[in-house]
């Protein structure tokens, strides 16, 4: 008499697919097990922080485009952002829309049934400094600011102008190409934020191909804080400020600065 045919159990029990509802919170990894995409698809092994940067990516694209309340084609964010990490795209993509709405108070619609095109709606009434924090300043290019700004001062005050554009194309932001939202990124970024004062702007000496260094501009530092940006940086990464503790310290110690009574200026004689 032949064996029983070993028990098999129910059909994609061993790699469900996250519940749809569950909120983004902590370092736990909602990715399935090690192996399984979504309905139980092999996709590549890939770690935590990986994913994790990705997502970040999808939050920033979806805020630059919706600078200009520009819809937001599925397409566009697989070419731009998700390139390799397709298998994983439904998941990331509700990541992202659990973090824009509980972190930075907007939620990502569909347009239409089954159009694969995204507006994001403000659900929120933000105060000031909310709006500060999420790059909300009422012009197309503050959003990008904020994230050079916040480039910046992650990398120590200074950051070469090539690697801002290495950073940003994986936005879709292209030093050489007009962009939807921004118009010419390079001439807003290397000439506009410039001359505003937002930024300074200068050639490294010895450097072949001519290279740039970029770093925060005096208005900046009238305008907004080391706080504020840091704030704006762990926010898109789904992070708390002290997880930088270098950069947490200068922060607060920035805002004591500010906080200190100031000399007062004399009164211009008559």
């Amino acid at each position: 008499q032949k064996p029983p045919p070993p028990a098999r159990g129910r059909p994609g029990r061993s790699a469900q697919t996250p519940p749809t509802r569950r909120k983004v919170e902590g370092p736990g990894t909602p990715w399935g097990p090690d192996g399984a995409g979504a309905g139980g698809r092999p996709r590549r092994r890939r770690s935590q922080k990986q994913l994790e940067v990705k997502v970040a990516e999808l939050v920033q694209f979806l805020l630059i485009k919706d600078q200009k309340k520009m819809p937001v084609k599925r397409t566009e964010l697989l070419r731009h952002v998700v390139g390799d990490y397709k298998d994983v795209f439904p998941d990331l993509l509700r990541l992202a829309a659990q973090r824009l709405e509980y972190v930075f108070g907007y939620r990502l619609v569909e347009l239409e049934p089954k159009s694969s095109t995204y507006v994001l709606v403000n659900t929120l009434e933000p105060v000031e400094e909310d709006a500060e924090v999420r790059g909300d300043q009422g012009t197309p290019g503050a959003g990008l600011l904020m994230i050079v700004l916040g480039l910046i001062f992650m990398r120590g005050h200074t950051i070469k102008e090539t690697e801002v554009w290495d950073f940003l194309r994986r936005l879709g932001v292209h030093p050489t190409k007009r962009h939807s939202v921004f118009g010419d990124p390079k001439k807003l970024i290397t000439e506009d934020f410039v001359r505003q004062r937002y930024l300074e702007y200068r050639r490294l000496p010895h450097t072949d191909p001519v290279d740039y260094e970029l770093q925060w501009g005096p208005r900046t530092n009238l305008e907004t804080t080391k706080m504020k940006v840091l704030k704006f940086v762990a926010k898109i990464h789904n992070q708390d400020p002290k997880d930088w503790p270098v950069q947490y310290c200068e922060a607060l110690a920035d805002e004591a600065a500010r906080a200190r009574p100031q000399p007062g200026v004399p009164a211009p004689s008559s």
